[in-house]
């Protein structure tokens, strides 16, 4: 750095630079002529040179390098223009460096090295400023410029010492003065350089002007951030100080201090809260904390928070249960048809609640299709009861926390949904509903599942503890429903603690009731019309159900009569009539075609076709199968996205087959002569399971034998080798199936008749059901008997009948085809 004490200190104008000095590299700074300035030197070849120097005539020449982290620098390490200087000082230091005081005498530019060891000598030419280009008017007024840039910088809060100022004010030379103020603003090495190879004064000065522009550009960026950040400081410095004087002005005016006032009316609704002795005891703790803490500070934020749930949360409020069983079965008919298991659960629990006064509440799961109303029946248990009702929705859940709550150490906690819900009903005993809890996921925040095995255990539960709250909440009386399509998917320890209620689909008898009592008075009024501008007959409404829908609730039924209403509100606002009957005649005119084909039209008995039950996420459903076979080498070939379990199925049932070809009287031999085909239409729907067992045996034998299947019966139930029939599940939904199917015979397993109580007598009516326990009970009721042999179970030495053949244009017939083709009803997929 330049000592500004010894700036005025001028070369004597006598002395003349030689024509080889020794060479002096200097790191991170570039020397100019008149500057003064202390230079260490620690390096061997450079103490050797200073040495050299001191030895003659005191002159070196001072080169900077090119890189700084260059120990040993080689003459392309070094900047050829540089400045010849004399050493006026020199002091050894105990470290063994050398410190010397230089004066910068004149610029010169390296010609040759001549010596390279032990130090550099080179010989060196003299440079002297070219003759200015410009005019003395536009020189003066550059230095203009740069003088009152170099007061602007200083105003900026650059740090320029007063003495160099002072210098810079009076020099009057244009090449000194970019000299002069290059060499104190603390520029990077590159920069610097490149000022000291101009030659021209005025060009170097222009160069000098560019540089503190935008040193002026960086500083008034510095000080505008820095005038904002003492602006803000000022600020709260001043919103503190007002507010304590603030206090101090209401403190003598007597005035209730307003932190005072803030814990008094907490410390009253902590009291109206009634809260637990433990609770209690937690909630004066952190009361006492934000007493001692400032307003202001964070952490009071966070305890103010706590403080605010704690007290809003039901501790001891309770509404009170309407225990009339006929108001509440009254409300339970309004609101839902049919459901009687459910409405019996509910009454049964009244009745209870009515003879003991404390009971703890029970945990429901209704599992059933989507659109039976499970969700809505919550409402309506709510309603009947008198509770407030709470419902949250599970679908998706996949952290803890949502159950369970955050931690008070983290920013922005908050308990988790039970408590909000909690809180959200205001009393301690609401109906909770937890929906879909089936559709429940787990990651690396946890298992949300499990956080629910301490909420729905009644033994567990009066201490349920949130990790937000930190203290145990009672949730015993709490009526817990759950609802969810599929059982599998809930963890089994979750499962056991539930009461599981199964919500089969509807018949078509029952959606037409629901359509009449419930589905069309609604959707009259959402679309503002009334039964005088439309009526919907009962075949109409029935044709709706069968043509329109394939589900097992109500929900597209909904839509479609939704649909129906549209277009008669549209021609009543036309003003293009008032009352419009619906029939079946002209329905389709509001709905378009209809969408599924009834099983009705299509029955016909064909050869390698059973059909099969099915159950499916939305209830049961039919599910054909086709089995043809064809000449080949006894090959099996499966095709319908089926899976492994259902594979093996078909070979189990192949495998009966084969070992009953006596009793279906089929030729042996025609099992290594001919390929089978199995096939389960809806190939783009997976399927799975056994229970399609005793219907691919029956379409395999009728393929094989050639006798018709009866399109009027369906067959559900698993095969072993030996021909035993084994149970199944989905009892009711597969009946439902054949039923809307308008099939008249179903076939079970006999050990499935023990299911039948839970099926509702009039869902069997108009149904007969078979009960088998081996397969060869399933072909005698399934397979139609023909006096006349098929072509598929004839000797081979009896050729059968002459066919009249079209020869082919190469000469030889076709063969006809062994079986007749399979037709297939068009209607929805469902997966077994």
């Amino acid at each position: 750095m330049t000592d500004p004490n010894e700036q005025d200190i001028q070369p004597p104008q006598n002395i003349e630079v030689p024509g080889q000095l020794p060479l002096l590299p200097v790191r991170d700074i570039v020397v100019f002529p008149y500057m003064v300035l202390p230079l260490f030197v620690g390096r061997d070849m450079s103490i050797k040179a200073i040495e050299a120097a001191l030895a003659g005539n005191r002159m070196i020449f001072l080169a900077t390098q090119k890189a700084l982290d260059v120990e040993n620098p080689a003459p392309k390490d070094i900047h050829m223009i540089g400045t010849v200087g004399i050493i006026m000082r020199m002091l050894k230091l105990p470290d063994e460096r050398i410190k010397i005081l230089v004066q910068g005498i004149a610029k010169a530019k390296i010609t040759k090295y001549i010596q390279t060891d032990p130090y550099y000598s080179v010989r060196i030419d003299k440079l002297i400023d070219t003759k200015p280009t410009a005019t003395p008017l536009e020189a003066e007024a550059v230095m203009r410029t740069v003088k009152e840039q170099i007061e602007r910088i200083v105003s900026l809060g650059k740090v320029l010492i007063p003495d160099v100022m002072v210098v810079i004010e009076n020099l009057e030379e244009p090449g000194r003065l970019a000299d002069m103020v290059v060499s104190n603003l603390g520029l990077k090495v590159d920069a610097t350089q490149a000022v000291l190879e101009i030659s021209d004064p005025i060009q170097r000065l222009r160069q000098v002007s560019d540089i503190l522009g935008k040193e002026i550009e960086v500083l008034s960026m510095q000080q505008k951030i820095q005038a904002q950040a003492k602006g803000e400081m000022d600020k709260t410095q001043r919103e503190y100080f007002l507010r304590e004087q603030l206090k101090a002005i209401q403190k003598e005016l007597g005035e209730l201090d307003e932190r005072a006032e803030e814990v008094t009316e907490f410390r009253k609704r902590i009291k109206d809260a009634k809260m637990p002795d433990k609770v209690l005891k937690e909630t004066e703790k952190q009361l006492k904390r934000l007493e001692k803490m400032h307003p202001d500070t964070a952490e009071s934020a966070t305890v103010r928070t706590y403080l605010e749930w704690m007290v809003e949360l039901p501790w001891a409020k309770r509404s009170k249960d309407n225990l009339d069983l006929k108001a509440a079965v009254k409300v339970l008919n309004e609101d839902h048809y049919d459901l009687e298991k459910v409405k019996e659960r509910i009454l049964e629990y009244l009745a209870v609640r009515k003879l003991k006064e404390k009971m703890k509440g029970p945990i429901l799961c209704f599992v059933g299709p989507p659109g039976v109303g499970k969700t809505s029946l919550g409402k309506s248990i709510a309603r009947a009861l008198g509770r407030e009702f709470v419902r949250i929705s599970l679908g998706g859940v996949r952290d803890e926390a949502e159950i369970r709550g955050h931690r008070r150490t983290y920013v922005g906690a908050l308990p988790g949904r039970i408590i909000q819900g909690m809180k959200q009903a205001g009393t301690g005993n609401p109906v909770f509903m937890l929906d879909e809890v089936d559709k429940v996921g787990m990651d690396f925040r946890g298992d949300p599942s499990a956080a629910l095995l301490e909420v729905l255990d009644p033994e567990q539960n009066s201490a349920f503890t949130d990790h937000y709250l930190g203290v145990p909440f009672d949730l015993t009386e709490v009526m817990f429903i759950t609802t969810a399509n599929l059982i599998d998917p809930i963890l089994p320890a979750l499962r056991d603690r539930m009461e599981i209620i199964e919500i089969p689909g509807y018949t078509e008898e029952e959606k037409l009731g629901i359509a009449q009592k419930y589905l069309i008075p609604r959707q009259l009024e959402e679309h503002g019309i009334t039964s005088k501008h439309v009526r919907l007959t009962e075949p109409a409404i029935r044709q709706i159900i069968s043509h329109y829908t394939r589900e097992a609730g109500v929900r597209n039924l909904e839509r479609e009569i939704a649909n129906v209403m549209r277009k008669v509100a549209k021609k009543v606002a036309e003003g293009k009539g008032q009352g419009f009957p619906i029939d079946p005649s002209n329905l389709n005119k509001y709905l378009g075609v209809s969408k599924y084909v009834p099983e009705a039209e299509l029955e016909k008995d064909e050869i390698g076709v059973a059909t099969g039950l099915a159950w499916t996420e939305a209830g049961g459903d039919v599910l054909y199968i086709e089995a043809t076979v064809m000449k080949g080498k006894g090959q099996l070939t499966l095709t319908g996205h089926l899976g492994d379990v259902m594979k093996e199925s078909a070979q189990a049932a192949l495998s009966y087959v084969r070992s009953r070809e006596k009793t279906l009287h089929l030729n042996p031999g025609m099992f290594s002569k001919q390929d089978l085909h199995i096939h389960v239409p809806a190939g783009a729907i997976p399927k799975d399971g056994p229970s399609a067992g005793i219907t691919m045996a029956t379409a395999i034998a009728s393929a094989f034998s050639g006798t018709p299947a009866r399109r009027d019966l369906a067959m559900t139930g698993e095969i072993t080798l030996r021909g035993r029939v084994l149970p199944i599940g989905g009892l009711k939904e597969k009946i439902l199936a054949a039923k809307r199917a308008k099939l008249t015979t179903v076939i079970l397993p006999r050990r499935n008749k023990k299911d039948l109580e839970e099926i509702p007598k009039h869902l069997l009516k108009g149904i007969q059901l078979a009960f088998v326990d081996t397969m060869d009970d399933v072909m005698k009721i399934a397979l139609r008997r023909s006096a006349r042999p098929s072509p598929a179970t004839r000797k081979p030495s009896a050729p059968p009948a002459p066919t009249r053949i079209r020869p082919l244009r190469s000469g030889k017939g076709r063969r006809p085809h062994e079986l007749p083709a399979t037709v297939m009803a068009n209607r929805m997929p469902a997966r077994s």
